[in-house]
């Protein structure tokens, strides 16, 4: 079976090395970047899924509505428009970036790059990489913040993009 392999970064977004993913999730804490997506709705409603149980990292928590790792010798957009069309079916939407930051967890560690995108048509996730997916209003998951129904990131992306969108 063939490993993903990541790129290795410094918190600045350049490639310094390469790593297997599960060299990346052993606690090496080996920087490796990653892309995620908010998608809004007209009512500022956001999407988030629910992590498959199968996943390897926080499964079966609600997430920011796309997550994935970016590959060796892939760029951030291009990681980003195949995360989106993997997880939910979506080939055409309008990308913004919001921020970017490193996220530490107890076995890995991610140089995280965020975007934002309203998006109005019907969203099909793919059942493989998603148990479910929902919009949730903004005091929803207010009154959901520390109650274990979300992954840390999200939380902490979650605090992040009401400060930056003044919701």
């Amino acid at each position: 079976m063939n490993e993903e392999i990541f790129p290795i970064v410094n918190e600045n977004g350049k490639t310094i090395g390469s790593a297997t993913r599960s060299e990346c999730h052993s606690g090496s804490f080996l920087l490796h970047p990653v892309v995620h997506l908010h998608i809004f709705n007209e009512r500022d409603e956001l999407y988030l899924q629910k992590r498959s149980i199968n996943k390897d990292v926080q499964p079966g928590k609600w997430d920011t509505s796309v997550g994935g790792h970016i590959n060796l010798n892939e760029t951030v957009l291009e990681a980003l428009q195949r995360e989106v069309f993997e997880e939910l079916n979506i080939s055409s939407f309008k990308p913004l970036f919001a921020f970017r930051y490193v996220f530490q967890s107890n076995i890995e560690k991610e140089l995280i790059n965020s975007f934002i995108t309203y998006y109005s048509d019907s969203i099909d996730p793919n059942p493989i990489e998603i148990s479910e997916g929902r919009f949730w209003s903004i005091k929803e998951i207010t009154e959901n913040i520390g109650r274990d129904v979300f992954t840390p990131n999200f939380e902490l992306e979650f605090q992040k993009l009401l400060e930056i969108m003044e919701l």
